[in-house]
């Protein structure tokens, strides 16, 4: 499953695909209506293959999560994530037994069940492996552009 161009944008619901980076920030479209909203460069935005659980052991990258959950289902729907709290932590607990039951909120887990189930709805739950050089050149993608002609004018200036 990759997640390297998954995008959870703080303030508006769902995810988002990162389609292409603008001067101001970058382009993306949303996975459940497919409108494309343009994200300034100040917006809180988290890209899925960077999140992690927490764990008694470390933590587990959400990939890896999402990987269980795909396994138990067989690829298909997970439990809804509007279930009451005390069954979608016993659901969690069957995916990752050894989660930090302190650190990881029935918020959470009802956001991973979500996004596990919009990405099956929109058959994105597969057995491929993410990259793991694309995951470094989506966070240089998010850097303002402005830094790239500072090195310019420094270049300029030593010659």
């Amino acid at each position: 499953m990759n997640l390297d161009k998954i995008l959870a944008i703080s303030g508006k619901p769902g995810l988002y695909v990162l389609k292409m980076q603008t001067r101001t920030g970058f382009v993306a479209e949303s996975l459940t209506d497919g409108k494309k909203i343009t994200v300034n460069l100040k917006s809180n935005v988290s890209l899925l293959s960077e999140i992690s659980i927490y764990t008694y052991e470390g933590e587990k990258p959400l990939t890896e999560v999402m990987q269980r959950i795909a396994t138990k289902e067989n690829k298909g729907q997970a439990m809804s994530h509007k279930e009451d709290n005390t069954a979608l932590a016993g659901y969690f607990k069957e995916i990752l037994h050894e989660y930090d039951e302190e650190r990881v909120y029935p918020s959470d887990i009802k956001k991973v069940l979500n996004w596990y189930n919009t990405l099956q709805s929109k058959g994105l739950v597969t057995d491929e492996a993410p990259a793991a050089a694309s995951t470094s050149e989506e966070i240089v993608a998010e850097e303002p552009a402005k830094k790239a002609p500072a090195k310019k004018a420094k270049a300029k200036k030593e010659e």
